[in-house]
């Protein structure tokens, strides 16, 4: 997949395209129906399939002062879009002069002039420009293409698939709500750095991945899998169990993910790794001293690892 992020430097690759429109964040399964209908559409006439999002989300500048609410920030969102064989993803950088970028000139600048779209698709509730002035009948009167607007999507038992539902799900501790609305885990990505190392004195060592932008979901204990990328190319997937919070019995201060693979002793310092919470397995709590906590890590070990293998035999 060919990443875009000079609008004023549109390669001719991204030109001609079937071009699906919107912020994108989580790719879940109504993003995925989405995108589906535009690589039907861009399959039909031999074109090039376009994702055109925004970054930061919309949402970080016009309120900043908002607590962390990403379900995929910008790189782990690149990784989902390049799973839907989306040939081209061009991120605008959204500031100050596409915020305040009349609807029309949005249209004739970005879609016409810089990207010559062939067919433009939308979501049902899509709206554009300063003011949110721009719909899809506009984007039809000023661009000369066809527009196709996506309806709602919902799973089987009616329940439509929505960020903020996801958020919920994940800031009350229900991971696997969220995973059925993604159509796969919620995934926190990140370069593991240096710790207090604190987990290798009590027998369980941790790779400690930063939060940064991602929304914060519940503090506590989850069963996990890291992903870490292979020498091929593909990403290898590992059990492992993870504490994600302040660390209280340590006088933790600062967020952190702490992951523990099980049967692992590869160094991944400086490594980009990929974690997917499978299943929240206890709140975050503190204990009395360092041997409490390490009897009760032992114990969510044990919980972690039957969790699973259930999960791995598909029951």
């Amino acid at each position: 997949m060919q990443i875009v992020r000079d609008r004023k430097n549109i390669p001719s690759s991204a030109k001609g395209g079937v071009v699906v429109i919107g912020n994108f964040d989580g790719v879940h399964r109504g993003h995925q129906a989405v995108i589906g209908q535009a690589a039907d559409l861009a399959e039909a006439v031999k074109a090039p399939l376009v994702v055109l999002t925004f970054e930061p989300h919309p949402r970080s500048y016009f309120r900043p002062d908002d607590t962390p609410f990403r379900l995929t920030p910008f790189q782990n969102k690149a990784h989902h879009l390049e799973a839907l064989d989306v040939d081209v993803l061009v991120a605008l950088d959204f500031g100050a002069e596409l915020a305040g970028m009349e609807a029309e000139d949005f249209v004739r600048q970005i879609l016409v002039a810089g990207l010559d779209a062939a067919h433009v698709v939308v979501g049902y509730d899509f709206c554009f420009g300063k003011g949110r002035t721009g719909t899809p009948d506009k984007l039809r009167e000023w661009g000369g293409f066809p527009v196709t607007t996506i309806s709602p999507v919902a799973s089987a038992d009616e329940e439509v698939y929505s960020s903020t539902r996801i958020r919920d799900y994940l800031r009350t501790g229900r991971p696997g709500l969220a995973a059925a609305l993604l159509g796969r885990p919620f995934e926190i990505e990140g370069e593991v750095n240096t710790g207090r190392q604190l987990g290798r004195t009590i027998g369980f060592p941790t790779a400690n991945v930063g939060l940064d932008d991602y929304l914060r979901p519940l503090y506590g204990v989850y069963a996990v899998r890291l992903g870490l990328e292979q020498a091929d190319g593909h990403v290898g997937w590992y059990d492992a169990i993870a504490n994600l919070g302040n660390r209280p019995t340590v006088d933790g201060v600062q967020e952190q993910l702490e992951v523990h693979i099980f049967d692992f002793d590869q160094d991944l310092y400086s490594q980009v790794v990929r974690v997917a919470l499978i299943e929240f397995i206890r709140p975050e709590q503190k204990f009395d001293g360092l041997d409490a906590l390490k009897a009760q890590i032992e114990e969510d070990c044990h919980v972690a690892r039957r969790i699973l293998h259930t999960r791995a035999a598909g029951a």
